[in-house]
């Protein structure tokens, strides 16, 4: 294995731990900080657009001066956002550090065209799993952890925690290594994306199945405190089994051909909300959010189809219209995920096997006729 990838995988697992003590309870937290339901939608909805706005930038800058540059930014504003996030005593400051960490999203696209450089004779599927797996592995030990500081001493407490693991994280991310830039041929250019009609047909197909997968998740750390009756510690298992999950089926998609994996990722996905919509004891709660796994590992699945559609020097813009894409639905969907759950909590889980239905039938279909157009 590549050595600057070592060093990526150790400052993912380290930072997706830091996350996974705060970032499910963020809902919570921001009830807490005096918001109902319908704000805090419109809150998540806020942190979706600070994530939407530098995905498409960041995947251009990746692709003009390279990647390492911007991850060690990405990592510093992350750590800066969240000391922000730790002292903040009143919600107005502590939304500043909560958006500021929302722009931190912008990593995703070198992150991803990183690995995709640097992965030797791994299949791009295979390596973009492999950050996924190491995240979700640290996000595994996140909310059990998170759940008992803020059982014993506040919610706040986690943000101090979290601040101090992403010194670690940080440190880390400095040792990786600059790479070179991909070139294309200037007598030849690759068609231009916003001419690549395949890959904006592709695009369609993964938007709606992203909105299909997402619309059930904002509130439903709520749903388990206020229809469910959790204590925060018995949905810190809950949200760790959830890692668990992310992890272990990352490792299992990434063996999987990209298309197939991203169809029966979605149908993990729509057993999550069959679970969470009819469960009730922390066991059955817990295998759903096990099961949401699939969420997670359908993103570099999706990736991996995408890359089948552009030339290597567009590879960072390219996954950073797919980033902003996703962060669109996150823009929209939480605010709708709102309204719904104030007029009934239960509603959005049926809505949302109902959307997933639909996707899982095009997903399965479209992308292979695109690819052999």
């Amino acid at each position: 294995m590549n050595r600057s990838l070592v060093f990526v995988a150790f400052a993912l697992l380290t930072w997706g731990f830091g996350e996974g003590l705060f970032f499910n309870f963020q809902p919570i937290y921001l009830k807490e900080l005096g918001s109902d339901e319908q704000q805090i939608g419109l809150i998540l909805g806020a942190f979706g657009a600070a994530m939407a706005i530098t995905h498409i930038p960041a995947g251009r800058l990746a692709d003009r001066i390279g990647r390492r540059p911007l991850l060690i930014f990405a990592w510093l504003t992350g750590l800066f956002s969240t000391i922000i996030m730790a002292f903040a005593r009143d919600l107005p400051m502590f939304l500043v550090g909560m958006m500021s960490y929302g722009l931190t999203a912008f990593v995703s696209s070198p992150l991803a065209s990183y690995v995709t450089a640097a992965r030797g004779e791994w299949s791009v599927g295979a390596a973009l799993s492999m950050t996924t797996a190491t995240f979700s592995m640290g996000m595994a030990l996140g909310p059990i952890t998170g759940g008992w500081i803020g059982d014993h001493y506040g919610l706040r407490a986690v943000y101090f925690v979290a601040a101090g693991v992403f010194v670690i994280s940080s440190l880390l991310i400095l040792l990786i290594q600059n790479q070179p830039l991909d070139h294309h041929d200037p007598e030849a250019p690759p068609l231009n994306l916003l001419s690549n009609t395949r890959l904006k047909y592709f695009f369609g197909v993964v938007g709606f199945a992203v909105f299909a997968m997402y619309i059930a998740q904002p509130l439903t750390p709520n749903f388990l405190e206020d229809a469910r009756g959790l204590s925060l510690s018995s949905i810190g298992i809950v949200f760790t089994l959830g890692a668990l999950g992310n992890s272990l089926m990352a490792l299992t998609f990434s063996r999987f051909e990209p298309h197939r994996g991203y169809v029966v990722a979605q149908i993990f996905v729509a057993a999550f909300a069959a679970l969470i919509w009819r469960g009730t004891g922390v066991a059955t709660l817990a295998f759903g959010y096990f099961l949401l796994g699939g969420f997670r590992a359908s993103r570099p699945l999706a990736m991996a189809q995408a890359r089948a559609f552009v030339h290597p020097s567009q590879m960072g813009l390219t996954y950073g219209a797919m980033e902003t894409i996703n962060a669109m639905i996150y823009i929209l969907a939480p605010p709708l995920a709102g309204l719904i759950y104030e007029n009934d909590p239960y509603m959005i889980y049926p809505l949302a096997l109902a959307l997933l239905a639909i996707s899982i039938v095009v997903s399965a279909i479209v992308p292979r006729r695109l690819l052999h157009a």
